[in-house]
């Protein structure tokens, strides 16, 4: 079972730490396998969080029962990190295992010197003063988050969630990445300056609007076009269009071509299919259609995604 710890430090920010805890330590008993999630504290007593909440968490002197430490937030204008708590990260940097750092979360591990030479990011508002006290890291605006497989650092406090949702994928594949993100009820695909490695789903709404969109994801290697999911809809197109875009915050003929590339991600991790087939199950014309697609999305070609992130065999 992979431990998590989430650092409860005081003033901690409950967004952030309520995301963390949503993402790791929610139950989900649909998963054979998930993550043991503790709210932990260096401290003793209550930790008072914002908006003067006392919270009762895990006290610790140790990390080395955990494999992924969560850092939420932490204090821009902090002074030295306490020296319990520096040597304690230290030890758990060192001996290789993973730090992520949510919004201001990210102070701390510059602090300690984790990020110094290595990409990463906070939230916009603290850029300025993020670059001016610690000049050695390779600061990278306009994405959501910065990853680099042992360290990651999210932009902000929702970002936490997009980052929070690439963990999920690596630990525990596609599948659970698409299924955790549908029950938080994403919309489409985030953009932010980098390719995202997770799932995007349509908001989960009792209508013929969302159920038109379940159809569509349902018949991807279907031929489908707007007029067939406007009628699906039971909407006209001029109606259909201007509810999407309310609601998904894109053209459908954007989201459609989203759903296809994210049904191949599927297929390139699931399946020892050619991209050729994989084009075809995907609703694609072509494989040169879609791997134009993927690349512009992904960041990558389906070959170079399967090679990361398929199936070993």
């Amino acid at each position: 079972m992979h431990r998590v710890a989430v650092l409860a430090n005081e003033q901690v920010a409950l967004f952030e730490l309520a995301c963390a805890v949503e993402l790791f330590g929610l139950p989900r008993p649909d998963f054979d396998s998930w993550y043991q999630c503790d709210v932990v504290t260096f401290s003793q007593g209550p930790v008072q969080a914002t908006a003067n909440v006392q919270l009762e968490v895990k006290s610790v002197s140790r990390l080395n029962s955990y494999a992924t430490l969560i850092v939420p937030n932490w204090p821009t204008n902090a002074g030295e990190v306490p020296q319990s708590v520096a040597k304690e990260i230290l030890r758990f940097y060192k001996s290789g295992k993973r730090i992520l750092s949510f919004c201001s979360g990210a102070f701390l591990l510059a602090e300690l010197g984790l990020l110094t030479n290595r990409k990463a990011t906070t939230h916009w508002r603290y850029a300025d003063i993020f670059q001016q006290r610690f000049p050695d890291v390779s600061y990278v605006d306009d994405v959501l988050y910065a990853y680099d497989g042992q360290i990651g650092c999210s932009a902000g406090s929702a970002s936490g969630i997009d980052l929070g949702l690439e963990i999920i994928r690596e630990d525990f594949g596609y599948k659970a990445a698409n299924q955790v993100a549908r029950r938080l009820v994403l919309s489409a695909q985030r953009s932010g300056g980098q390719s995202q490695f997770v799932d995007s789903t349509a908001p989960q709404q009792s209508s013929q609007f969302a159920k038109s969109l379940d159809w569509a994801v349902k018949n991807l290697s279907k031929p489908i076009d707007i007029d067939s999911l406007a009628r699906n809809a039971n909407m006209t197109r001029r109606t259909f269009d201007r509810k999407f875009k309310s609601a998904i915050k894109l053209s459908p003929k954007i989201w459609l071509t989203q759903q296809r590339v994210n049904k191949a991600k599927e297929l390139l991790e699931d399946q020892q299919l050619s991209v050729e087939k994989i084009a075809e199950l995907s609703g694609f014309e072509t494989a040169t259609t879609m791997r134009h697609h993927f690349k512009r999305t992904v960041g990558i070609s389906p070959t170079q995604y399967r090679s990361q992130f398929g199936m070993r065999v």
